[in-house]
């Protein structure tokens, strides 16, 4: 349903440096960059895109705030959430909530969840029948 999604940061350096750390443990990869706009992807095509300045469909008063969003990522295994969990501490992210089980969304969900430079809430996720 959404072929990619764009998240504004305030220091698009920081931010990218934080990003290639904190996605390399899911095989995600920086890969297409204009200016200080990038996109990551696990393949060629980019899906989520970081960006530091004004875009064409906002006003200068629009980045005066970042408002934070939540954005999950899928894993690939549960072993992934973690590595993605520990690579994003290590990259300067702020813990909001270990990895673990989510009963109370389904049985098998596992996930962790950091705040990233801006306050973006990142999860990484992993669905398995339990």
């Amino acid at each position: 349903m959404i072929d990619h999604v764009t998240v504004n940061v305030r220091d698009y350096q920081r931010s990218k440096a934080f990003y290639d750390r904190t996605l390399a443990p899911l095989g995600i990869k920086l890969v297409a960059e204009f200016g200080t706009v990038g996109g990551y992807g696990r393949g060629d095509k980019p899906e989520l895109w970081i960006g530091g300045g004004k875009t064409t469909f906002q006003t200068v008063e629009q980045l005066r705030i970042i408002t934070p969003m939540h954005i999950a990522l899928i894993a690939l295994s549960r072993a992934d959430v973690d590595a993605f969990y520990k690579a994003a501490l290590e990259a300067g992210a702020t813990d909001h909530g270990a990895p673990g089980l989510r009963e109370m969304y389904h049985p098998g969900y596992y996930g962790a969840f950091v705040l990233d430079p801006d306050g973006h809430n990142l999860e990484a996720v992993h669905h398995s029948a339990g």
